[in-house]
């Protein structure tokens, strides 16, 4: 089973901690961990894009010029997509990128990307994390107890409003919660700092 070091918010080590080989021992599989990202991204745009057809573009009401007789090419509209000013053909419109991955998949990745994180030796866990009040300053004493200075993805196991907002104004540092851990921020982040009841959390669900 893989260990990790355990320390305290102060930043001592205070022990080790034996991790759940099925969660954060696995070989990671780097062609699922590409396909979870990927679905994630396509997720986060926006798909707001839009073009005018030549039913919404404006004018072009009356024929430019009588059928036949003028030499000329037949003309409904002078709104057609081969005139300047005209609609445009097979432009995108709105829609949503998102897609879903098999269960099954996603609980692969999620594995993988933790047991990415064991194996660089770039996971810390602390016992507790906690502050009496919203404070970056004592946030950022805690980072630099414990070493930090990449970026770096702080897990808890419940949402606590203190350590939030404390992290807010930090730039490369992400809190989530142990519900909300998914593979990009896993991967984005140099680091992986969960407390001890974030790791039991994810433990319960992922093994």
């Amino acid at each position: 089973m893989p260990k990790v070091s355990l320390f305290n918010q102060n930043g001592s080590q205070v022990g080790e901690i034996e991790l759940n080989e099925s969660v954060f021992g696995i070989e990671p599989n780097q062609h699922v961990l590409f396909e979870a990202i990927v679905m994630q991204r396509a997720s986060l745009r926006q798909g707001t894009h839009k073009v005018k057809v030549r039913s919404e573009v404006r004018g072009g009401g009356r024929k430019p010029w009588r059928q036949k007789g003028t030499g000329r090419a037949r003309q409904g509209s002078i709104r057609s997509p081969q005139w300047r000013g005209g609609g445009t053909v097979f432009g995108p419109t709105p829609r949503s990128y998102s897609y879903k991955l098999p269960k099954k998949v996603r609980r692969l990745a999620i594995k993988s990307a933790l047991s990415s994180k064991v194996l660089e030796e770039n996971v810390l866990v602390l016992e507790s994390l906690a502050f009496d009040a919203p404070k970056t300053k004592d946030f950022k004493t805690v980072l630099g107890g414990l070493s930090v200075e990449k970026k770096a993805l702080i897990v808890t196991a419940d949402l606590d409003e203190n350590v939030a907002l404390s992290a807010r104004n930090i730039p490369g540092v992400t809190v989530v919660t142990a519900d909300g851990i998914n593979v990009l921020d896993v991967v984005n982040h140099d680091q992986l700092i969960m407390t001890k009841a974030a790791v039991e959390k994810v433990e319960e669900v992922l093994a």
